[in-house]
């Protein structure tokens, strides 16, 4: 059987998240999005373990895998994932030396090597791979050029490729070769333009924890589907102060400063990527690129916001009908779309064959038009 996961987010204790990121509403927007299994975030902190334990087993039947990021003592961030909250207890007690703020943070800073990170994850028999691997500021490619430069003779089990990049970003880095490729929200809010705003489709012998986990281990991804990596914030090369892009050459003939206010321009995740390829890509499932209903609906109906009533009341409209939001994008036919709205319908069918206009993204998020 296939299910969509959704392996990275947040809790009410990382910073810039919404109080409403609790289990309760987390798993009810998973309901509505159509997401099948769901990391639970921030699984180092104790309160938030305790949290989730009444929910581990919920009206909804979704898989809740004990989940969390963490950063290293060179800014690279970590997706963890283990079979069981009691194995982030034990890792818990491990970090609590190398870091003073586990109690307090959702996602803390550990004062280790992605290596030594990478080792006491293992032991435990747990799994990781670099999070938001191409982002320019807190990511294995703004630190490093090769994944073994980081992890040492520590094995990843995945790279998650983030908001900026699709499968192709990292289909011809050679030690990316037969390394699963996730697709993740990074999600610091349970509204549906957030949850499951990316996903991982994987096919699974049973939809437990440890079935997770095995198909990630044999490399059982279905699809990624995602955000057009235009649309992501660090997508192109650009200057941190006023945003505007240049090409990787113009970058380094400017060293790295912009000619209009002197701010620092950082490499974008394309050019990024561009950077490390040194193969040719490697077979990966299909990209499926998409833009989260609400946005479509916000967009058709020329309002501000997916969260203004009007926006609200059409997307209820969509999920009375079809059941969730993955299967309006993904999977329901022009013909049944176009009797709930016929512009949305045609909207998300520009968006199905590419047919829509992209602004990049550098340095705050891209955006697209119908």
């Amino acid at each position: 059987m296939q299910y969509n996961a959704d392996l990275h987010l947040h809790s009410c204790f990382s910073m810039a998240t919404s109080p409403e990121m609790v289990p309760k509403k987390i798993l009810a927007g998973c309901r509505t999005k159509g997401i099948h299994v769901v990391g639970s975030g921030d699984a180092l902190h104790p309160v938030w373990r305790e949290m989730w334990e009444p929910f581990l087993e919920n009206e909804y039947k979704i898989t809740v895998v004990p989940q969390t990021e963490v950063e290293d003592s060179s800014r690279v961030h970590h997706l963890i994932l283990m079979e069981t909250f009691d194995q982030f207890a034990e890792l818990q007690q491990r970090f609590t030396p190398a870091c003073g703020h586990l109690t307090t943070a959702g996602r803390p800073h550990l004062h280790l090597s992605g290596e030594e990170i990478a080792r006491e994850v293992h032991e435990r028999g747990g799994m990781i791979g670099p999070a938001h691997a191409f982002t320019p500021w807190t990511s294995l490619f703004a630190a490093f050029d090769r994944p073994s430069e980081c992890y040492g003779e520590e094995e990843i089990e995945f790279c998650e490729l983030g908001l900026s990049a699709d499968s192709s970003y990292g289909a011809s880095i050679e030690e990316f070769a037969g390394v699963p490729f996730l697709s993740n929200s990074d999600a610091h809010s349970a509204a549906p333009e957030k949850l499951g705003r990316e996903f991982t489709r994987l096919e699974m012998s049973a939809l437990t924890v440890r079935g997770v986990l095995e198909a990630i281990r044999k490399g059982s991804v279905v699809l990624n589907a995602g955000f057009f990596p235009e649309e992501g914030k660090y997508n192109r090369t650009a200057c941190t102060r006023c945003y505007a892009q240049f090409s990787l050459a113009e970058a380094e003939r400017l060293h790295w400063r912009c000619p209009a206010d002197k701010g620092r321009i950082k490499v974008g995740v394309k050019e990024r990527a561009e950077q490390l390829s040194t193969i040719p890509p490697t077979d990966r499932p299909p990209y499926l690129k998409m833009v989260p209903l609400g946005e479509v609906i916000a967009r058709v109906l020329g309002v501000s916001s997916p969260n203004t009533k009007k926006a609200r009341a059409l997307y209820s409209k969509f999920i009375e009908a079809f059941d969730n939001e993955i299967a309006v994008l993904l999977e329901v036919p022009y013909d049944e779309l176009v009797n709930i709205s016929p512009e949305t319908a045609e909207a998300l069918v520009s968006m199905g064959v590419a047919r829509v206009t992209l602004i990049p993204g550098g340095g705050r998020y891209g955006s697209f038009t119908l």
